[in-house]
């Protein structure tokens, strides 16, 4: 179940913070909202990766849309 919290709980963050969790972000909301989230920097950092990655993959999926597959052959041929 997610961890939801009104922003206004942050007057006492010491209390949030014990709630973060690694892979379990708390949500803040302000008037009832979506607002924020709080993440644990491990899981922070692992979704920024992730993001890195897909980025990459998807601008290497264009390049060789756009420039031609490599062979299998071609691509030994590159580590070579």
């Amino acid at each position: 179940m997610p961890n939801i919290k009104p922003v206004s709980d942050l007057r006492n963050y010491t209390e949030v913070l014990r709630d973060i969790a690694v892979g379990e972000p708390v949500f803040l909301t302000k008037n009832g909202r979506g607002r924020y989230v709080i993440l644990d920097i491990e899981e922070y950092e692992k979704q920024c990766a992730s993001l890195k990655l897909l980025s990459a993959l998807s601008n290497a999926e264009k390049t060789a849309e756009e420039q031609g597959w490599l062979s299998k052959e071609e691509a030994d041929n590159l580590s070579k």
